[in-house]
């Protein structure tokens, strides 16, 4: 994928979960699993109350707030999405939070952090969508402290196994389109200098939010077809898409991981300390 390309998909995608139209798809949480796998992978990274999180992609700010209030964590969150972020950072205000929890616009490939400021990073069900994994791993591990951990949980996919349909960009937008296998993940983390300490499978969490995207589809396309056309969002081919993707679920060909890993110590290399 060329430069132009990959930010034009970049692009593309931000305007996608900043539409109220995908909210409505997907939920507050933007993720399967919700709120109960998030407390989950909190707990596995057990950190101490007052730690410095990131959460890469943070959407409306859910993953965020829930650690913040449930965990008294200090949280970080950044996103593409001018209006994710600008809605984000209105709700932290209006529950009170605002002295832990602050929101940003930014890439994930290009984070706008110092080096090794975070205590953890979270990223939930996104990076499939980054069209520059390794840049975006390796971008996390930077802005981590030593032994900082981070909480990852995606989609993940036998892509020879996986039917056209989804590859659709309703599928990409249900983070299906680009998901990998779980050892996918696991050498992708390796590479960037981090091990990984635990995986775990939440199939069962990626089939419940794919019916709830089918359940809201039928009614929102009523109300709403021209947004979803301007979005790329073709109902009549999105619901078969879904079908495909109940059926690979069952099969075993598509799946949710969670995975943790701590940052290795510090290779030194030029792209490890980030710019000067």
């Amino acid at each position: 994928m060329t430069t132009h390309a990959a930010e034009c998909e970049k692009a593309c995608c931000a305007a996608a979960y900043g539409s109220d139209v995908v909210a409505l798809l997907l939920g507050d949480s933007y993720h399967p699993g919700g709120p109960r796998l998030t407390r989950h992978l909190a707990q596995l990274l057990a950190l101490a109350p007052e730690a410095r999180v990131l959460d890469v992609a943070s959407g409306r700010g859910a993953t965020a707030m829930l650690l913040a209030r449930e965990f008294a964590l200090r949280v970080a969150g950044v996103d593409l999405s001018p209006a994710n972020v600008a809605l984000a950072q209105g709700a932290a205000n209006a529950a009170g939070h605002a002295d832990r929890l602050t929101f940003s616009v930014g890439d994930a490939e290009r984070l706008p952090y110092p080096a090794a400021i975070f205590d953890a990073v979270v990223v939930e069900c996104a990076l499939c969508t980054f069209p520059d994994k390794p840049t975006a791993v390796a971008e996390m591990r930077r802005v981590v402290a030593p032994r900082g951990r981070i909480g990852l949980t995606d989609v993940v996919a036998e892509p020879d196994r996986l039917p056209q349909e989804l590859r659709t960009w309703v599928a990409r937008v249900a983070c299906i389109a680009s998901a990998v296998p779980m050892d996918s993940y696991v050498d992708l983390l390796h590479a960037a200098g981090w091990r990984v300490t635990r995986t775990e499978r939440h199939d069962d969490a990626l089939g419940r939010m794919i019916d709830q995207i089918g359940a809201r589809l039928s009614v929102v396309a009523m109300a709403a077809a021209p947004r979803l056309s301007a979005l790329g969002i073709d109902v009549t081919r999105a619901m078969p898409a879904l079908g495909a993707a109940r059926a690979a679920v069952a099969d075993g060909a598509l799946g949710y991981g969670l995975l943790v890993a701590e940052r290795e110590p510090d290779h030194r290399s030029a792209r490890d300390r980030g710019p000067s």
